[in-house]
């Protein structure tokens, strides 16, 4: 957790006062900059090698179906958790969970029930099987079209749970030229992290959630992200300069840069 919280610097003024009183103080000042230099790049690669194990641990895929008379873009993730099916099944179906990690939720919260996340995404309860599987519609914004969301789990040995998120979607052909499936992707990345962090006890409070969001880690992390799943994408078979310009343009919208 601590190293991906925002990143604490070393204290000085820096600049050239600071190196005209390093000359002065003689070797052991010299020592002791170093030494904070070398603490802050420490934390700093912590941070990064953190970012990079996350994105690891996820498996993503990229692919296509019929949905009706229309074509669907769905995006698959597969993430092992250190934690039994049902602490995992739990997490992801009991309201005061889901809010600890995701957003709070209301609803009648059974198959054949609606459920509604604060500020985001609204729809029925499919198909509600514990432990093993829960398959909700996902609706946002006036016209959100068809769109569904399936969690799957399968208990592994050593009380492991692999987790498989499908979001399958029909979106409006300019958006999806755009932006690619990473702008779906991206969003879940984030949100098996949240999941990873409360299931091993940690998480965050949502000030610091909100101020994650702009730090350098979240950043990068945003951009490891669309990175791999312009690798899903690419694997699945779009072209490659699709695959360029959509990826670049995820990052940014995410990134804000």
């Amino acid at each position: 957790m601590d190293a991906l919280s925002a990143p604490r610097h070393a204290s000085g003024n820096g600049g050239a006062p600071q190196a005209v009183s390093m000359r002065r103080a003689g070797r052991n000042f010299g020592y002791m900059a170093d030494g904070a230099r070398r603490g802050r790049a420490e934390r700093e690669w912590a941070a990064m090698s953190e970012i990079v194990d996350e994105i690891g641990r996820v498996h993503r895929e990229v692919g296509t179906r019929r949905v009706g008379q229309d074509e669907a873009g769905s995006v698959l993730l597969r993430r092992t958790f250190d934690a039994d099916a049902a602490d995992v099944w739990d997490a992801v179906t009991s309201p005061e969970r889901i809010a600890r990690w995701f957003l709070p939720v209301t609803g009648e919260l059974r198959a054949g029930g609606s459920y509604q996340l604060e500020g985001n995404a609204g729809g029925e309860i499919i198909e509600c099987v514990a432990p093993e599987r829960l398959r909700v519609s996902w609706r946002f914004g006036p016209d959100p079209g068809f769109s569904e969301v399936e969690v799957r789990l399968t208990p592994e040995g050593g009380g492991r749970t692999v987790l498989e998120l499908e979001h399958v979607s029909v979106v409006p052909e300019e958006f999806r030229s755009q932006y690619g499936p990473g702008a779906v992707g991206i969003g879940w990345d984030l949100s098996l992290l949240g999941l990873g962090w409360h299931l091993t006890g940690g998480g965050l409070s949502p000030q610091d959630a909100v101020e994650w969001q702009t730090s350098p880690e979240a950043k990068a992390f945003v951009a490891r992200s669309g990175e791999e799943w312009g690798r899903a994408f690419a694997a699945s078979g779009a072209d490659p300069e699709t695959v360029t310009a959509t990826t670049v343009a995820t990052i940014a919208f995410y990134t804000g840069e």
